[in-house]
């Protein structure tokens, strides 16, 4: 199998759980390529996700390995065997390749959860807030960047379209509601879509108000996306050079307890869309 320049986060993410495979049995490379008829390179491409592997593959080394997890076995070996290109391979080359590990990230996923404390959820955006976002780039991106972001962005959102969609939950700050994006028309019909979004049973939008003061995190965007069992979950966290990638046990724990403390202190679902609609008639 050829190797590959740049490897996708997920396909990073495969090589990294069989590394991690390898080690806990304290097998070294030489005997995984003996059992895969590889050299000891190739079976550290493959752990580097340069190298693609198979579903076979993946199960003759978790044997060996004496993993005897079988949900986890079979979730690495359906993503070894998942090579159908995803509709965000049409911006590769166009769009930085974070953008693309987002969209992929989120197709896979079979839960969301996000944090939100200055942009409204992305997967929620209007096209016309949604632009008025990129168009806060510094430096500026050409308008043709601009467009293919955007473009992009609304892609993204099939996953809430599907025939199953993916279950999604964004808590959002009180001052991401009353950040005008795009102009007072523009954050109203926003901020109204929300709320109508809202409604549909597998997505579930709550506020987190002023009142409450303090809260845990430095301000930053996060997505908690969960993979098809618990060591496969990801964390995606927003910066200002693109997205951040982890799958740090620990940061994982820490993330998810993230999560559950804005469970606790956000309003209900009703009491949430009553204060948007409340900042929206504001406006």
């Amino acid at each position: 199998m050829p190797t590959r320049a740049t490897p996708t986060v997920r396909q990073q993410r495969l090589g990294a759980e069989l590394r991690k495979m390898r080690m806990a049995a304290n097998a070294t490379t030489d005997h995984a390529g003996g059992l895969l008829g590889l050299d000891r390179t190739k079976v550290s491409n493959m752990e580097a996700g340069t190298r693609a592997t198979s579903p076979e593959r993946v199960r003759l080394l978790a044997d060996n390995y004496a993993c005897t997890d079988e949900r986890y076995v079979g979730a690495l070996a359906e993503m070894a065997g998942h090579r159908t290109r995803g509709w965000w391979e049409q911006y590769r080359g166009s769009l930085p390749q974070g953008l693309l590990d987002v969209a992929e990230l989120e197709w896979h996923a079979i839960r969301l959860r996000t944090v939100q404390t200055v942009h409204l959820p992305g997967l929620l955006h209007l096209s016309g807030y949604a632009r008025a976002v990129f168009r806060s780039a510094i430096p500026a991106l050409p308008t043709s960047e601009v467009e293919l972001r955007l473009a992009h962005r609304m892609q993204r959102q099939r996953i809430l379209e599907r025939d199953v969609p993916v279950p999604y939950t964004g808590y959002v700050h009180e001052l991401a509601l009353r950040m005008q994006f795009g102009g007072r028309r523009a954050t109203r019909e926003q901020l109204d879509h929300l709320c109508l979004m809202s409604e549909r049973e597998h997505i579930t939008l709550r506020v987190l108000p002023v009142e409450v003061g303090e809260f845990p995190g430095a301000g930053h965007a996060v997505m908690y996306a969960h993979g098809p069992v618990p060591q496969l979950d990801t964390v995606q966290l927003d910066s200002a050079h693109g997205p951040e990638f982890s799958h740090d046990p620990g940061q994982l724990a820490k993330y998810d307890a993230h999560m559950n403390w804005m469970n606790e202190h956000t309003l209900d679902t009703q009491a949430s869309r009553d204060l948007i609609h409340t900042i929206a008639r504001e406006l």
